[in-house]
C-alpha cells in the first residue's frame, strides 16, 4: 500500500499543475520589441527610431543592398550579411538615451550607414 500511494503522489508531482507551481519566477518576462532594420548602399531605415522606456529590442537587419554589410548598435552587431540576407541582434537598454547605430565596414558609416536611435 505505501507503495501506491508514493507512486500516486510522484505522478501528481508530474501534472502540469505540479510543474507550474514548482516554478520560481516572480513575473513573467515581456517579449522583446522587434524592430525592423533595412539596410543598402548607404543608409539604414529603422521600423522604429525610439521607444518610450528603457527595454530589451531586437532588430532584424535585412541586407537590400548590393555589398555585405553589418548592423551595430549598444555594443553589440551582427555579422557581416550578404546582400539578400537577414540577421537579428537583441539589446536591452536599461537606461534613457541616445545611442548611436552604424556599419562597422570601413568607410560605410562615413558614407552615411549611421544614425541614433532614441530610448526617451
Amino acid at each position: 500500500m505505501k507503495k501506491l500511494i508514493v507512486a500516486a503522489v510522484s505522478i501528481a508531482a508530474l501534472t502540469p499543475a505540479g510543474i507550474a507551481s514548482a516554478r520560481t519566477d516572480s513575473s513573467p518576462r515581456a517579449a522583446p520589441t522587434a524592430i525592423s532594420v533595412t539596410g543598402k548602399e548607404f543608409s539604414f531605415r529603422l521600423s522604429k527610431t525610439s521607444i518610450p522606456t528603457p527595454e530589451t529590442v531586437t532588430f532584424s537587419f535585412h541586407n537590400v543592398g548590393t555589398m555585405a554589410h553589418d548592423f551595430a548598435i549598444g555594443g553589440k552587431k551582427t555579422r557581416l550579411i550578404s546582400p539578400g540576407k537577414t540577421a537579428r541582434v537583441t539589446v536591452t537598454f536599461h537606461k534613457k538615451g541616445r545611442f548611436p547605430y552604424l556599419c562597422t565596414v570601413p568607410g560605410h558609416a562615413q558614407a552615411g550607414m549611421k544614425g541614433v536611435f532614441t530610448v526617451r
